[in-house]
Formats: C-alpha cells, sequence, structure tokens
C-alpha cells in the first residue's frame, strides 16, 4: 500500500510540473529517470540497509559532538546568565553553535578540501546526471554553503546566466540546506532524516527544474570554465581575515534567523489566538485542512495528513525552524510514516522568507538578474516545495 501511495504522490508532483512546465518538449526524460533511482537507491541504502543506518548514526553522532563542542564558546559567552533547571533556551543550546560550525567550514574552505569535496562531487553528479557542470557544481556548493554565502561562489558568472540557468540555481538554493545549520536541525529533528533529506534534497531541486525548467545546459548556458578562469585571477586572502568573516557571518545568520523567528512565532501565535476567540479553532488548525489533500497525495497516513499538512504550511509561511518547533509538539501523536515524510519535508530552505533573501542576494550581485528572479519568484518557490515534497515522498515510499 506504501508504495502504491508513493506512485501516486510522484505522479501527482510531476503532473503538477507537467502543468506549470516551460516547454514540456524539451523535458529530458533520460536525465529524470536516472536521477529518480538515484533517489531510490539512497533512501534504500540509508533507510533499510543496517550498513546505511550506522552510516547515519555516526554522522547524525558527530554533528551531535560538534554541538557539544559549540558548548566551550557559548558557556564563556554567556555562562553567567541563570536558566531554569531543566529547561533549554533555544538560543544558547541551537542557533549560536552555528558560529562555531561557520567557523569549521571556513577552515575547510581555506584550506581547500571543501572546494576540491565539491569540484569533484559535481562532476560525478554531472556525469552521471547530465544536468550541466555549473547546475551540478551548485548544487552541490548550496549543501555545503548555503546562501547566501553560495552566490558569491559564482558572482562573476550570475550576470552572464540565462534566465533558465538561474532559475535552476536559485531552487537549488531554496531546496538544500548549509552545513553550518545542520547541527541545529539535528537537535530538533532526528538525524537520520536531516542526513537523508540533505543527500535527496540535491537530485530533488534537479529533477523538479529538469520537469519545470527544461532547458540543454551546454546550449543554453556558460559552464565551469568560466568559473575557473575567475578562480585564477582571485588572490588568496590572510588566513585570521577568512576565518573572522566565517565567525561573523555565523554569528549574523544565528541573529537573523533569531529575529525571524521572534517575528514569525508571534505572529503566528497572534493569528492562533484571534482565530479561537473568534471561530473557536486556530489559524495554524485551519491551515492543516487547506494542506491535508496534498499530504493525503503524497502518502502520509491519512491519520496525520491534518497535523501534517498544518506543519507543512507553517514551514511555507514562515521557516523551517518555526514549523520543527510545532513538530516537536505533536511528533508523539504521529505514525512513524508521518514522523519521516514530514521531517525530511522540512529540511530545506523553502519559504517566503528564502525567496527575499534570494532576489535580494541576486539583486545585490546584478541588478538585472535580481529583476529577473523577483519576476517568477512564485514559480521559484512552488519548484522548491515540489522538491521538497519529492523528497518527503520518497522516504515515504520505505516505510
Amino acid at each position: 500500500m506504501s508504495v502504491v501511495r508513493g506512485i501516486v504522490g510522484l505522479l501527482f508532483i510531476f503532473a503538477l510540473g507537467f502543468l506549470v512546465s516551460s516547454n514540456r518538449k524539451k523535458i529530458r526524460y533520460k536525465q529524470l529517470s536516472i536521477m529518480l533511482v538515484l533517489q531510490l537507491i539512497i533512501s534504500f541504502l540509508c533507510l533499510h540497509t543496517s550498513g546505511g543506518e550506522q552510516v547515519l548514526g555516526g554522522i547524525s553522532n558527530f554533528f551531535s559532538w560538534l554541538m557539544s563542542q559549540a558548548e566551550g564558546g557559548v558557556n564563556f559567552v554567556f555562562g553567567g546568565i541563570a536558566i531554569t533547571k531543566g529547561s533549554s533556551v533555544f538560543f544558547f543550546n541551537v542557533l549560536m553553535p552555528i558560529v562555531f560550525i561557520s567557523a569549521l567550514v571556513g577552515i575547510l574552505n581555506y584550506i581547500k578540501v571543501l572546494p576540491f569535496v565539491i569540484k569533484w562531487l559535481g562532476k560525478g553528479i554531472n556525469k552521471i546526471t547530465g544536468m550541466g557542470e555549473l547546475e551540478s557544481y551548485f548544487s552541490i556548493s548550496t549543501a555545503v554553503l548555503g546562501q547566501p554565502e553560495v552566490f558569491l561562489t559564482i558572482k562573476e558568472e550570475i550576470p552572464k546566466l540565462s534566465a533558465k540557468q538561474l532559475y535552476t540555481i536559485c531552487a537549488s538554493s531554496m531546496s538544500a540546506v548549509s552545513a553550518a545549520m545542520l547541527a541545529s536541525y539535528m537537535s530538533m529533528v532526528d538525524g537520520k532524516f536531516v542526513v537523508v533529506a540533505v543527500f535527496l534534497n540535491i537530485f530533488s531541486a534537479l529533477i523538479i527544474s529538469c520537469v519545470v525548467n527544461p532547458y540543454d545546459p551546454v546550449k543554453d548556458g556558460i559552464t565551469m570554465d568560466d568559473v575557473k578562469k575567475e578562480e585564477k585571477d582571485k588572490e588568496k586572502e590572510p588566513f585570521f581575515q577568512v576565518l573572522g568573516e566565517y565567525i561573523l557571518d555565523g554569528f549574523h545568520l544565528a541573529i537573523t534567523v533569531a529575529a525571524m523567528l521572534i517575528g514569525f512565532v508571534a505572529l503566528v501565535t497572534f493569528l492562533n489566538n484571534v482565530f479561537v476567540y473568534f471561530f473557536d479553532f486556530s489559524f495554524t488548525h485551519l491551515l492543516g485542512y487547506v494542506f491535508a489533500p496534498i499530504a493525503f497525495m503524497i502518502g502520509v497516513p491519512q491519520e496525520d495528513i491534518v497535523k501534517v499538512g498544518s506543519l507543512m504550511a507553517t514551514k511555507l509561511i514562515t521557516n523551517e525552524f518555526v514549523a520543527m518547533g510545532e513538530l516537536a509538539n505533536v511528533v508523539k501523536s504521529l505514525t512513524p510514516k508521518g514522523v519521516a515524510m514530514i521531517s525530511t519535508y522540512l529540511i530545506s530552505f523553502a519559504n517566503f522568507g528564502t525567496l527575499g533573501i534570494v532576489s535580494g542576494s541576486i539583486k545585490a550581485i546584478d541588478a538585472k538578474q535580481g529583476k529577473l528572479v523577483a519576476k517568477y519568484s512564485l514559480k521559484l518557490l512552488l519548484g522548491a516545495t515540489m522538491a521538497s515534497l519529492l523528497t518527503a515522498t520518497m522516504v515515504g515510499l520505505f516505510f
């Protein structure tokens, strides 16, 4: 039954993609099929083999260990603040470790470990899928560096990108999550689902772009050769300058997330209380019924569709952290399959707030390209959301 509903979910997603496709005749079904098979293999190995489960457990434990290492710096700065025994402060325990993880990412990037990994993984993905050198490189780099930083790695090329190529890289940036955020996510969601989602999202963004935004990457875009020429001309900055920039970027990211959470959680609380006062049911409960048909179509168990639909809507209008906080309140009332599907669905940046960040980042680099992104912003958000649905559906097939 799970397989049947999973297939129905895939058909639903691709039917929607076909409906909004910019050029149905150019959809490359061979590349599409290859990436879907890769997702099936990844899902099976991660969720249905002892080796895969051990690897996922090892990665999850490693990031948990990194979180514990970050406590040294957090406690040194905030250690004098009294906290009620047995309680946990989200800002200290979840957001502040981002600063430490960001510093590690900066070091690995400076000593050329990350560029090496990104380069060859990107080459491998392009070799297998034929989705384009730049697109494959960007899908990996965005999963490591996150946004808006990832756009700086191709800053010189952004003005030269075609509209179709620009759509694909923006969709990838909204469908992935940065390495600096993984430890924070794992403190709120089962680590194995975070890791599986990271792997699957790389292909989900490319698959949806292949349907919604089909084109020939060789004829309609620039290649990695252009990026390499620009990199050779760049002067290497001093180590501690780079490290300081990454630390500050991590801190700014944590502060930005904290500010957005304060505003969004307060707004949702306000709307819930207003709806309860006038209509005797909450705003998020209403959204649950609105998104319940989508949750049902992708294979979420029927008893979970309203709660899962509410979480899907919460992520879309706020962000993934707010939705993860809500998930913690209802996780015990969901089935294992429902938990797996909504957990993996939440691991991406597909929401209205991120849409503004992407559009603003591109506009800051090139005003003309920024206007282009803003023009198809809703289609971009739809594509990124469909990528999250595809990831969740793939996971649901194995429960």
